[in-house]
């Protein structure tokens, strides 16, 4: 299941494999350079599944629910992280409302909780509010 996204210098929306959403590509019309994903990938749990599954980079997943107050205090957070560590990590965000499967699969009990995944296995977990230095610090962690 590729992500659709569309090249900053054309507009062309282009189908990038998951596998390949932390490298730099080129525009299938244009050839102008598309970087690597710098902002959080919203998930559903076929999207999800996948991402951690073939993800060549640690990836941050942020459950958050749109009623719970630090959870919209974190997304700015999520987001600088996201730019931060484009090309070196990935970030995901799932909707605990609209994906409780995922949120059983991982004892979600309090949002926002963060969990970090290498070759698709959970290396860390933790539940609560964080700054973007501390996400960084997970993904490098990860990937060392």
């Amino acid at each position: 299941m590729p992500v659709i996204r569309a090249c900053q210098a054309c507009g062309t929306k282009n189908r990038i494999p998951v596998q390949h959403l932390a490298d730099t590509g080129r525009c299938g019309s244009c050839k102008q350079p598309l970087p690597a994903v710098s902002e959080p990938i919203a998930a559903d749990v076929a999207l999800f599944d996948e991402i951690l599954q073939k993800a060549r980079v640690p990836v941050l997943v942020d459950f958050w629910a749109a009623w719970c107050g630090p959870c919209r205090m974190a997304a700015p957070y999520v987001a600088e992280t996201a730019k931060q560590m484009a090309g070196r990590g990935l970030v995901v965000k799932v909707d605990t409302e609209a994906n409780p499967q995922l949120s059983a699969r991982y004892n979600i009990r309090g949002i926002p909780n963060f969990a970090i995944f290498r070759n698709g296995e959970l290396v860390r977990q933790q539940a609560g509010l964080v700054d973007t230095s501390q996400m960084v610090r997970w993904l490098q962690d990860a990937a060392a």
